[in-house]
């Protein structure tokens, strides 16, 4: 370092300068530049017009420091690292040996220090000065920022653990700034920590006591500092613990030629193998029908055994088609895996079939016509030509209807009616025995038009 400070004064010391106590004098430098001036007055020296600004950048990537000098005239501007006493450069020559600096200027007033590929090493405070006596100079700060990264070695990978048991999880990070780690869940549910349920974990370190079921998921430790991007690593955590079973109906209810389902919950890991028996003992297959004896048994559609996974969790159904007799009794469903093994019991019953209503809706029948000869008498021609009303002729009661025509008007051919002289007799409409939809045959009220026909042409 002093040998440094030492060849910068002399490489100072041999640049064309010359100090008179107030008078002028002519320096007549190198490059044949006379300068003339009185260094007692302090215009008459350079100046920085402006401070060195400070540089935050991003590790691996370029830096620019900039100097800005008024007035340099014949003096020279050179580049230092404070912190180890490195001279980078003098006027327009790099000294130092790294090949990621270099420089440039503009005007002979403005001089800029170059530093590609920045490293963590860079970091530090860097001088612009002019060699004036005293020295004058200004320094600037390189902030060298590293975005964070996590130590694979220090940090938790996947873990299986037993339930109940106590386990911690760590996730070690660094970068520059310090960065800030979390831990959370992937799914972003929440989850049981230290009494309360929360959602996100500060800190390297997560640990839970009495770890449980429910916390089996993956985790996410975060590491963070401001600086993108930030990242991120999961962890796996699996809880061992053996078979649960739930029964949401023990005892289930259904008739001969009813379809029934049978439902059992599960809960397990490692994942459980599953399946369903009948009270004999028989395990239950899809496609097959244990209620035949085994020298007959052949594919059928009586069992469909279903079975539906959601993580640790299993829902089994078992479905039986056209219930016979011999399907009442007790099924088992059956979980195991390497912990241990449950079952549990659903008794099927017969229950009475429904009875089926059945309603009969009866229609009014048509009681036989009655038929007779019509007496028309020569008294009845009287007082408008009327037919007497008491005569049997056609006689309809209440009950006799027709169908063919619900249109046509009714009539009562035992009431009065006028004829005309010229034509046959219009027929009356009055309540009576027609009333309603009732009427004569067809063949009737022809009948009786060619009668009233023969008593007007007599």
């Amino acid at each position: 370092m002093k040998s440094a400070l030492r060849n910068l004064t002399l490489l100072l010391s041999l640049l064309p300068l010359v100090q008179v106590h107030g008078r002028r004098v002519r320096n007549t430098e190198s490059n044949g530049i006379s300068v003339l001036g009185d260094f007692n007055h302090e215009s008459s020296f350079p100046r920085f017009p402006e401070t060195i600004a400070n540089v935050t950048v991003t590790v691996g990537r370029d830096a620019l420091l900039a100097c800005v000098v008024d007035n340099l005239r014949g003096f020279k501007v050179a580049w230092v690292r404070v912190d180890t006493q490195t001279i980078l450069s003098i006027h327009h020559n790099v000294i130092t040996q790294n090949p990621r600096i270099s420089l440039s200027y503009n005007d002979h007033r403005s001089w800029y220090l170059h530093i590609k590929n920045v490293q963590e090493a860079d970091r530090g405070w860097y001088m612009c000065q002019v060699n004036t006596d005293p020295m004058r100079s200004r320094q600037g700060y390189l902030q060298v920022v590293v975005p964070p990264s996590i130590v694979d070695r220090e940090t938790s990978s996947d873990m299986v653990v037993l339930e109940s048991t106590n386990v911690s999880l760590t996730c070690k990070a660094t970068g520059y700034p310090e960065p800030y780690v979390m831990w959370r869940r992937e799914d972003g549910e929440n989850y049981r920590y230290n009494g309360e349920n929360v959602n996100v974990v500060d800190g390297e370190v997560l640990f839970i006591t009495k770890v449980s079921r429910l916390h089996m998921a993956n985790y996410l430790c975060i590491a963070s500092n401001g600086v993108p991007p930030s990242i991120s690593k999961r962890v796996q955590l699996r809880v061992q613990f053996p078979p649960m079973l739930t029964i949401p109906n023990q005892l289930e209810g259904a008739y001969i030629g009813q379809d029934v389902a049978l439902e059992c919950h599960t809960e397990a890991f490692p994942t459980s193998i599953n399946y369903w028996t009948t009270e004999r003992g028989d395990m239950i297959i899809s496609g097959f029908d244990n209620t035949i004896a085994e020298p007959r048994r052949k594919n059928s559609d009586k069992y469909e055994a279903v079975s539906m996974d959601s993580g640790y969790k299993k829902y089994m159904m078992l479905k039986i088609r056209n219930v016979g007799p011999g399907d009442f009794g007790s099924y088992k469903c059956v979980a195991k895996n390497s912990l241990g093994e449950t079952d549990g019991v659903i008794k099927l019953e017969e229950i009475p079939a429904p009875t089926t209503v059945r309603t009969t809706t009866h229609f009014p029948t048509m009681p036989p016509k009655k038929k007779g000869r019509g007496r028309v008498g020569g008294d009845r021609l009287g007082r408008g030509g009327g037919v007497g009303g008491g005569s049997d002729l056609n006689r309809v009661s209440s009950s006799d209807k027709t169908s063919d025509d619900d249109s046509n008007p009714e009539y009562d051919y035992d009431g009065e009616f006028t004829l005309p002289s010229n034509r046959p007799p219009a027929i009356q409409d009055l309540p009576g025995a027609f009333s309603g939809s009732a009427q004569l045959p067809v063949p009737c009220r022809f009948l009786l038009i060619a009668l009233l026909v023969l008593v007007c042409l007599r």
